[in-house]
């Protein structure tokens, strides 16, 4: 009987004597469904920051803030630097011959959350008309757009879902006044979590006269570091041009980090557990075949069958935990609406997103943990003198 059919026939004979071992293989399964389901379950919330807070960036377009600010709500750009930086050469025109620029606000307020009497720190962005353009992700989902002059308010659409009392037709009272819901939107990425109004009616209750970033569009993508050395060298200007996908990703970048560092911790302590449990487990199962082990080598099976049976059920049990721990994070948490804290305090809505990527990611953990818990009993089994064996 050739190896390879050696290795074939014992495998599956340790296969069909699972059932009767159900009890100690469920330890392994269910042990690293827990370690899967935990990683993926933390990994999911990265992946959804990223997603909503780095989606959407592009080359052709940048933001400019004031020189040193690590964020729109830390900028301040005066009435005189926005203009001139308008002016630049690099930045598209409309067919008004207007620069593609938006000068854009960005203040603070609170919205109530459902059940709930305190509020929670919302962005409150006021854009000019051209803003809108410059976003092609934007439209309407109900309702209609706000009017330039009115204090009138449009909600992104993960802001509508989060917070209590931004139905379309609600009134907001903010800084003494009444603004009045009069649309949803949606944008794509980091947007959906704001509220959008008139520019110059957010700088009048905010009184404030200059803007905190510039959004503007260029003429040619490549114009992008010839227009920021422009800027940087003007010595009548302290601002900083990024690429909106690079000022997108700089934003979710140090959240997204520190999560997963923390997904990292736990997936560590509870790989462990998981990995001296499938020890046990796997221990256990080669003390209790241990004569028919030996009777195996009597007959003229060689060691390494023995190895091979061992480690591939280690690995099918280590397999079906991963798959169950990962589409368990995937019916449970793919797709949940939740906000948490961004830049600047703020509340920022987005989904949990459970990506095939990290599934795959998290069933590479699960085999590991097999692996490294079926070797030594594989090592064990196979080294087992047959008369010693045969005596068990």
């Amino acid at each position: 009987m050739s190896e390879w059919t050696q290795v074939r026939e014992i495998t599956l004979m340790n296969l069909r004597s699972i059932p009767d071992r159900l009890g100690p293989s469920l330890v392994i399964v269910v042990g690293i469904a827990g370690v899967v389901g935990v990683l993926v379950a933390l990994m999911s919330m990265s992946a959804g920051l990223t997603q909503t807070l780095g989606a959407g960036g592009r080359v052709d377009q940048a933001v400019v803030t004031r020189g040193g600010a690590n964020g729109e709500l830390a900028s301040f750009l005066a009435v005189a630097s926005a203009t001139l930086v308008k002016q630049d050469p690099a930045i598209a025109r409309g067919e008004d011959s207007l620069p593609l620029a938006s000068g854009e606000l960005i203040v603070i307020t609170e919205v109530a959350r459902p059940g709930q009497r305190t509020g929670a720190n919302v962005t409150l962005r006021g854009v000019e008309p051209v803003g809108l353009r410059l976003r092609e992700d934007f439209r309407i989902l109900r309702g209609r757009s706000f009017r330039p002059g009115v204090q009138e308010l449009i909600v992104g659409a993960g802001a509508a879902q989060q917070f209590a009392g931004l139905e379309v037709g609600r009134t907001l009272r903010f800084r003494g006044a009444s603004w009045t819901v009069v649309g949803h939107f949606e944008s794509g990425g980091k947007y959906d979590s704001e509220l959008w109004s008139d520019l110059g009616t957010v700088q009048g209750a905010w009184q404030r006269s200059g803007v905190s970033s510039l959004l503007v569009q260029l003429a040619r993508p490549g114009d992008f570091a010839a227009f920021a050395e422009r800027l940087k060298s003007d010595p009548q200007l302290d601002v900083e041009a990024k690429t909106q996908l690079d000022f997108y990703q700089g934003q979710s970048g140090q959240l997204t980090a520190t999560i997963g560092v923390l997904a990292g911790l736990v997936a560590v302590i509870m790989a462990f557990g998981a990995t001296f449990g499938a020890l046990n487990t796997m221990y256990s199962a080669v003390s209790a075949r241990t004569r028919e082990i030996g009777t195996l080598r009597a007959l003229g099976f060689g060691a390494p069958p023995v190895v091979a049976s061992v480690m591939a059920e280690a690995l099918l049990l280590s397999a079906a935990g991963g798959l169950l721990g990962a589409f368990a994070a995937y019916g449970l948490f793919n797709g949940s609406a939740v906000s948490t804290l961004g830049g600047g305090f703020t509340q920022v809505a987005f989904e949990f997103a459970v990506t095939p990527g990290l599934v795959m990611f998290g069933l590479g953990l699960a085999l590991a943990i097999g692996f490294i818990g079926g070797l030594a009993p594989a090592i064990r089994a196979a080294r087992i003198p047959v008369t010693s064996a045969l005596r068990e």
